[in-house]
Order: structure tokens, then sequence, then C-alpha cells
């Protein structure tokens, strides 16, 4: 990937044969399991304790808090691996732009739980850090090339919209979420805008030169990071006791839950998810689009990690309407996401997709008036029955080939 002994840092060409990921890139993965613990942890104190568990507004805000910060952490992480994807992972700017991404996630990670009060501003300056420097580094190293515009023009976005990220960490909570929300968006509308700026111009993103089944390995590397997660979530839960039959069956289908997760994920599509990035036409449009596509895949998996820990702690009663939300909610995000990577991979969706979806729906409302653990239950059957019809559609047939629709 790139030439090493080269004084400037190189694009990778697009049809250079992609290096695995580096011991680097999975050590920043690492910071990103204490990350979502973080998450989760915090999503449960909202749903737990009032006013989360009585009154459906304060769930409402204290999610949409979460998801903020599970947001800007996946905006830290698909930045850097990005940037792995694109240059040679080995070079030093790269090593640095990293470490640099690695120390601030952990520093966002430890803020997460106070993010709304007492850390804001250690979250808020961590993440400018981390974006900012990025695009500043890699102007640097890129020299007279091309692309250094394009970084120049990011640098400039990020502390645009850096001034609301640490502007609204010193102001109360409802202004904070504003402005943290305003400066979301305009990384994002500038992301797919080609990052305009008055002066500079713009890209056009469908042009970006990636080495693109590397970056789908990192895409498959964080959903298992994430899947990683739910696991652990489930087994500190569980670990706190009592152990008790009820408890202990809510843990069982935890684990159930996840290992069918996984089989859904891995099954073709997720596989060869590097082989559609390769053969796509614009490779660099359907890395997007996987980006997005992951996103939701791991809040769904966020979702179901904070369902698991709901249940095993209270498997026998019956459980607001919030949290069934995310015990049956969080199977159905993932399973929009897995959709949405089987357009993208074979320019079609399965029909058990949309079954298992409508199941999970029709299912809800009587669910309201059961206990809590037959929600897993439901949950498990219906994503079972989705990794079964895969495997017999696959069963008897050669295996099939990418046919990306981008």
């Amino acid at each position: 990937m790139g030439s090493r002994a080269a004084g400037r840092l190189e694009p990778v060409p697009a049809a250079t044969t992609p290096g695995r990921a580096t011991f680097l890139e999975l050590f920043f993965d690492l910071v990103y399991v204490f990350a979502l613990t973080r998450i989760s942890a915090r999503a449960f104190d909202d749903l737990t304790q009032d006013p989360g568990r009585e009154h459906a507004w304060g769930t409402v805000t204290g999610g949409g808090k979460t998801l903020l910060l599970l947001l800007a952490l996946w905006a830290v992480w698909q930045g850097t691996a990005w940037t792995a994807s694109r240059y040679d992972p080995y070079r030093l700017p790269l090593q640095t732009v990293v470490i640099t991404a690695l120390v601030c996630s952990m520093v966002m990670g430890v803020a997460i739980p106070r993010a709304f009060s007492d850390t804001a501003l250690m979250f808020a300056v961590a993440y400018v850090v981390a974006q900012v420097t990025r695009p500043v580094i890699l102007s640097i190293a890129l020299g007279p090339h091309p692309y250094r515009r394009l970084k120049v023009r990011m640098a400039v976005v990020f502390a645009v919209s850096g001034v609301f990220w640490i502007s609204g960490a010193m102001l109360k909570t409802n202004m904070q979420v504003v402005f943290w929300t305003t400066a979301l968006v305009i990384e994002y509308l500038a992301a797919r805008c080609g990052w305009p700026v008055p002066g500079l111009g713009r890209s056009t993103i469908s042009k970006w030169e990636i080495a693109g089944e590397h970056l789908a390995e990192r895409y498959q590397q964080f959903f298992l990071v994430a899947l990683g997660e739910t696991i652990l979530v489930a087994g500190f839960a569980y670990s706190r006791g009592p152990y008790e039959t009820g408890h202990a069956l809510a843990f069982a289908l935890a684990l159930a839950t996840s290992i069918m997760l996984w089989r859904i994920y891995v099954q073709r599509a997720g596989r060869i998810l590097g082989d559609a990035v390769t053969q796509a036409r614009h490779p660099a449009t359907i890395g997007r689009s996987a980006a997005d596509t992951h996103l939701v895949m791991v809040v769904g998996l966020a979702a179901t990690a904070i369902g698991y820990e709901l249940i095993i702690e209270h498997p026998l009663e019956r459980i607001p309407g919030a949290w069934l939300a995310l015990v049956l909610g969080g199977p159905a995000l993932f399973l929009a996401g897995r959709s949405r990577l089987e357009y993208e991979v074979f320019a079609r969706v399965s029909p058990s997709r949309w079954i298992a979806l409508l199941a999970l729906a029709v299912s809800a409302v009587p669910l309201l008036f059961l206990p809590g653990v037959v929600a897993t239950v439901v949950g498990v059957l219906v994503l079972g029955a989705v990794a079964i019809a895969d495997a017999r559609r696959a069963r008897g047939a050669p295996p099939e080939p990418a046919a990306p629709p981008f």
C-alpha cells in the first residue's frame, strides 16, 4: 500500500492489493469496546432511574442524548478508518493520526457518563482534537498532492463545527444538545457534499480512491467490536446476580441473540462486502453507503445490548414500552441495516428480512402485557427464522457473487 520510501504521503492506487488491518488499527478498535460499554451503561441508567423509568419524555431525551454521543464516537472511528484505507497505514503521519484518534476516543469514552454535565468540555475538546488534527496532519504530509486541498477544506469544516462543540459544552444541557446536534449536522452535510468551502471548491466522492477491501474489512471488524460489546454487557449484567431461573434464562437468550446476529451478518453479504466494493463502478460511493449501513446496525446492536441488561435484571416483570422498544427495536434496526447491506452487495433484499421486521412490529402490543423475558424469546425466534431461511437458500447452491448496484 504505497511507497514507504517516498518522502511524501501518497494515496493508495485503487488497483493496489490491499493490506490487512494493522495491529495499531486493531488496538484502536479495542478502545471502542470500552467506549461502547459506557454508552450502554449511560442508556441503562437513563431507563432505570427517574425520570427515565416513569416518564416517557425523560426516556426520549435521555435516549437522544446517548445517541448523539454514539454518533460522535462513530464519526471519529469512521474518519480514522477511511484515512487508513486511503493511505499507507505504516507511514508515520498515518500512525500519528491513528494514535491521536485512539487517545481522544479513550478520553471521550471516559467522559460519556457525565458528558452533559461535568465532563462536557472534556468530551468536546477530545472530539474536536481528533477531527481537526487528522486533516491538518494529512495536509502537511501530502505536500503538493491535489488531495491536499481536500484536507484543507476538511480542516476548515471541522474547525467551524468545533466552535459549536466547545461552545455547547459551556452551556446548559438543552442548548448543549442543540449546539452539538448542529455541529454533527454540519459535518454530515459537508461530507455528503464533498466538503465544500467557499473559495476552495468541493470534491466528487465517487472519484475518491480507497483500498476498498481494507475499508470493508474495517467495517466488519467494527461490527464485531459492537457485537462483542453486547456479550460483555450481558455477562456483566448476569454476573451481578441473583442466579435464579428467570435471570439464567434471560442470559441464555441474550447469548443466543448475539449468535443469531453474528450468523445473519456473515451469511454471504457480510462476508464478501470487500468484493462488492472492489467490483463497484464507484468504490468510494459504496464505501460511504456501507458506512451508513453499518452505523444503523451498530445502533441496533447497542440498543439490543441495553435490552439484554434490562431483561436480565428484570426477567419476569412486565416492562415499560421504552424497554420493549429496545428489546425488539434493536434487532429490528439490525435487520433494517442488514437488508441495506444485502442490497449494496447483491442489488436485492430477501423477503425474510421484511417478514421478520413485520413480525417484530406485530408482536410488540401483546408483549407489553407479558414478562420481559418473553420479548427476548420472540426476538430470538424471529432472528433464528431469518438465519434458517438464509441457510436454506444457500444450501446446495454455488456461492453467490457480488453484484453491487453502484
